[in-house]
């Protein structure tokens, strides 16, 4: 089962760990490791997945691939789908990694992976996700077959009805809802229509209502930010984003006395519109707030900084990077986004510095990394290698891809290479643009993503404007 903290990553130089962070060399140790080891550590990345951020990482696709690759069994994937805590344990996280994968194999023709999505559609609870994957991968007459046990799901009360409206609304495809709604059925089609009408209209209600609009002054979207402080809820963001609509310039005075030492609240709020707005006090207020503010205050002045434009911000965090405080990181973020190449030797102790305090999978490490290559900054090709090898992140390892394309002459001989296996299409895109033809692997992998009908547009992109029909440019 996949369990509800973050999951534990091996070391990233055993097959397990480059499986779990979905990198290219993953896949070729894979390929090299005895089958059955393979094969025990694919079914463990599926099974207990292995992504941080499930929602925006990337992983169904590479681990469908090597499944295909090494001919591998479903029966631990089916085991996990239909084991008695499916419907104890009922969070998307738990299985939707699963689903993905036999979705992304349905499409390569593996009919027991077809078999296995129609039947959790049917009885899983996860089945809204099966039947997404379902309905831009099966035939009208097997998805028809699933309208009768789905529907079994609503009882015909007037709640139930309601429930199975908000589940053809929630639908990421509608295919097969639209499907049903014209089944001949009478305990089919005409519920599935009601419930697709009772949709429309609550979509109509919405967008004929207007939200009420409070017409709030400073003094009270300070005090609602207070208050929300006073109760554990900080509203310095929202308060932020209300000021800049009610704020005018009479009330300038009142609110860089808030600023400067109004309640923690209120002064969290105030200090953000004002740096959002480029406030000529708005530096001398964010170094003040870091020096003797709250901790929501010293948070709101530090998230300040990065909103703010213009050449003093710059000349004032060229003063601020070398602090060996949390300004002092700011600073190096702004100066890794907006910077000049003389602020390379900034950036660099900064991405250093973020490294050696948090690890590879730091939030300050993004910005940095993409400054490092926006940069070239070349004496951070040692660092961003570390990145790319150690990272859990699969997002951050390919902003690290891409730094490295810009900073590493090795790039192209090395890391590209593995690029084209990798989990995230981006990636495989960087992998498409720059790997080596030299390399005996890379031209036949190349011809693979370009064949391959589930690879990315922009990735099969890449790939075309390396090879020609010929293959002549390679």
């Amino acid at each position: 089962m996949c369990d509800s903290v973050d999951p534990v990553i091996a070391p990233s130089g055993t097959l397990l760990g480059l499986l779990q962070r979905g990198r290219g060399d993953g896949t070729l140790h894979a390929l090299t490791a005895p089958r059955s080891e393979a094969l025990a550590a694919l079914d463990q990345c599926v099974l207990r997945d292995p992504r941080h951020d499930w929602q925006v990482e990337n992983r169904s696709l590479y681990y469908a691939r090597l499944y295909l690759d090494l001919d591998g069994s479903l029966d631990a994937v089916e085991a996990h789908l239909f084991a008695p805590e499916d419907h104890t344990v009922t969070g998307e996280e738990r299985t939707g990694l699963a689903v993905s994968v036999l979705g992304h194999l349905a499409s390569y023709g593996r009919d027991d992976a077809l078999a296995l999505l129609r039947r959790y559609a049917a009885h899983g609870a996860n089945w809204r996700w099966a039947l997404d994957e379902l309905a831009v991968r099966d035939d009208d007459d097997a998805l028809g077959a699933l309208a009768a046990p789905i529907l079994a799901r609503f009882p015909a009360t007037p709640e139930g009805e309601g429930e199975l409206a908000e589940a053809a609304a929630d639908s990421y495809e509608p295919r097969p809802w639209h499907l049903w709604a014209e089944d001949p059925d009478p305990a089919i089609g005409p519920r599935v229509r009601a419930a697709l009408e009772r949709t429309s209209f609550g979509l109509w209600q919405r967008q004929l209502t207007t939200p009420d609009r409070p017409q709030w002054s400073v003094d009270g979207v300070l005090t609602w930010a207070q208050e929300g402080h006073d109760r554990g809820n900080d509203r310095h963001v929202p308060a932020a984003r209300c000021l800049a609509t009610v704020a005018t310039v009479a009330d300038r005075p009142a609110l860089l006395a808030a600023a400067r030492g109004g309640l923690d609240g209120a002064r969290a709020a105030a200090l953000s519109h004002l740096a959002r707005a480029d406030d000529p006090a708005a530096l001398d207020l964010i170094e003040a707030a870091v020096a003797d503010g709250a901790p929501v205050v010293r948070e709101a002045a530090v998230e300040s900084l990065g909103r703010m434009d213009g050449a003093t911000v710059l000349v004032r965090a060229r003063g601020w990077a070398r602090r060996p405080d949390a300004l002092g990181a700011a600073a190096g973020q702004l100066l890794a986004c907006r910077g000049s190449a003389d602020d390379g030797p900034l950036v660099l102790a900064a991405l250093r510095e973020a490294v050696r305090g948090t690890g590879p999978d730091g939030p300050a490490l993004w910005s940095l990394v993409d400054g490092a290559g926006r940069l070239g900054i070349a004496q951070a090709a040692p660092v961003l290698r570390h990145l790319y090898r150690e990272t859990a992140s699969s997002h951050l390892r390919g902003r690290t891809a891409q730094a490295l394309a810009a900073t590493d002459a090795t790039f192209a001989r090395g890391f590209a290479v593995e690029c084209l296996w990798d989990c995230e299409e981006t990636t495989r895109e960087v992998g498409a643009r720059h790997a080596a033809t030299g390399d005996q692997r890379v031209v036949g992998r190349l011809r693979r993503l370009a064949a391959d009908p589930a690879e990315e547009a922009e990735v099969q992109t890449a790939v075309r404007s390396r090879i020609g029909p010929d293959t002549a440019a390679i």
